[in-house]
């Protein structure tokens, strides 16, 4: 049967079905549950045994199937028809699905709902989707209410530091008179928590004047101290220098200044930079360390320069031999030493560039020297001055190897360097310690020191023992048998 426009809407408005709407102020789960009980009573309105005898008719009140249900659909379709788009607006909740772009079939309202194929035209549900783009065209619930207090501005302090602790979002925005902050910073520290306390001392950098922070932090030690850091980290020189300042720490301002050289790369434009620390607050020990800094640095301009044109002119065999490989500027003081020992080593004592100049200017220990020049000799293989530096004389003219360092670390330093046996062997037998000695012998092979030494030990059995390891028919060999068939020799095994 044909139903007019004014019958259907009364029909509609006098359902005793209550329809989905989202601008319900009850639970969301309770919509979802009313919704639901809505749409599965829809099964008794359109069950399959009526279908036969109920006329399918459009939201236009045509019936489907029609002639003129045909034009105003096609025409739909097309999109000129500017009163079916008013008509589909001004319907109720179910016109979210009237929105659903129409393809070449129709659909039953019973098929739409259920899902069901009916013998003709209509098509089931999921063939209609698939004939749909890839969009959601159903309402889309909202979310339970309980996920929404992350972003509540109701936290009291002690609960936003835990929210905080947790990882969950929170905004500090709302703290806004100096006492919530205040509250809301003993309750972070509180906590033992340095990501939070760090994150709300953010929120008071961004939201206090340096005045009062400094103030309020200067009561609060824990929270001043992740300050602190909290600069040293970001590199905010300027607000650091302004805390010291604040909290008169006179020594501390003079390192964060002291340390902002890091940040100049220019070797001229650093060194007038280190002059102007050298007047600020430091202990004296500081202090000379930064005097040493800036002599250093003016040192090693000059040295690289006349280095530079030196290796250039290519006149000097050094530079020739062993190019550098990098420039001195800026490097410590005994990578200083160990370039002033391996290209300037014959330099006088006068000159800038002479480790002797440098060991006396910066005050370096015998140890320190001795060790740095070894390497840097024994690495050009340069044993006369390896000879020499361990050589001392006496007030009667003596001569008489010392060593500072020891002279089994002098041993290990030529091996490294791959010094000849004869030169190891005259520093292996220097070596104090009897156990010591015949260690580093049978580890570097020096056999003549092992034989003598267990000679001199009257120790047959090491001796038969070493036997083993030297080559059949060698010099060692021999000497050993010889010293093993000896009769002025009293063993004592």
């Amino acid at each position: 049967m044909n139903r007019t426009k004014v019958d259907e809407e009364e029909y509609w408005n006098s359902s005793k079905f209550k329809a989905f709407t989202f601008d319900d102020e009850d639970d969301e789960l309770s919509q979802l549950k009313e919704s639901k009980r809505a749409v599965n009573s829809l099964r008794d309105f359109v069950d399959d045994e009526d279908d036969d005898d109920l006329e399918r008719v459009s939201w236009s009140g045509e019936p489907v199937g029609s002639i003129s249900w045909s034009i105003k659909e096609t025409a739909g379709n097309s999109g000129s028809s500017q009163e079916g788009r008013e008509q589909l607006k001004s319907r109720n909740s179910f016109s979210t699905y009237a929105q659903l772009p129409k393809p070449s079939s129709t659909y039953s309202l019973s098929s739409f709902f259920r899902g069901r194929t009916r013998p003709g035209s209509f098509q089931s549900l999921s063939d209609a989707l698939s004939d749909i783009p890839a969009k959601s065209y159903a309402p889309e619930l909202g979310r339970p209410k309980g996920e929404y207090r992350d972003y509540s501005n109701d936290w009291s302090p002690s609960d936003t530091v835990r929210r905080l602790r947790k990882g969950k979002v929170c905004s500090l925005e709302r703290f806004r008179s100096l006492q919530d902050k205040l509250q809301l910073l003993e309750e972070a520290v509180s906590m033992h928590d340095g990501n939070v306390i760090t994150a709300v001392l953010i929120f008071l950098k961004r939201t206090l004047s340096k005045e009062i922070l400094f103030r309020e932090l200067e009561v609060r030690q824990v929270a001043l101290r992740h300050l602190i850091h909290f600069l040293k980290e970001i590199g905010d020189q300027k607000l650091l220098l302004d805390l010291f300042r604040f909290l008169d720490r006179t020594e501390e301002l003079a390192l964060s200044h002291y340390r902002e050289h890091l940040n100049i790369q220019d070797p001229e434009k650093r060194k007038e930079f280190l002059k102007t620390c050298i007047g600020l607050p430091f202990s004296a020990e500081d202090s000379a360390h930064i005097q040493d800094h800036y002599t250093l640095l003016e040192r090693q301009i000059i040295i690289e320069a006349n280095d530079r044109h030196l290796e250039s002119a290519g006149q000097t065999e050094i530079f020739r031999k062993h190019p550098r490989k990098a420039s001195i500027l800026n490097m410590p003081l005994v990578t200083t030493l160990f370039y002033s020992c391996f290209y300037h080593y014959t330099e006088a004592e006068g000159t800038f560039s002479s480790p002797v100049n440098l060991k006396k200017t910066f005050k370096i220990p015998d140890k320190q020297y001795v060790l740095t020049a070894l390497a840097a000799r024994a690495k050009l293989r340069a044993w006369n001055d390896v000879d020499a530096l361990f050589t001392t004389k006496n007030w009667l003219g003596y001569t008489k190897k010392r060593a500072p360092i020891g002279f089994h670390r002098v041993v290990e330093i030529l091996h490294k360097n791959s010094a000849p046996v004869q030169v190891l062997q005259e520093y292996v037998n220097l070596v104090e310690d009897v156990d010591t000695k015949l260690n580093l012998a049978t580890k570097f092979k020096c056999h003549d020191v092992v034989i003598d030494t267990c000679r001199d030990l009257k120790d047959r059995q090491q001796l038969l023992a070493y036997r083993s390891k030297v080559d059949k028919g060698s010099a060692e060999e021999e000497k050993i048998d010889a010293i093993l068939n000896s009769s002025q020799i009293r063993w004592k095994n």
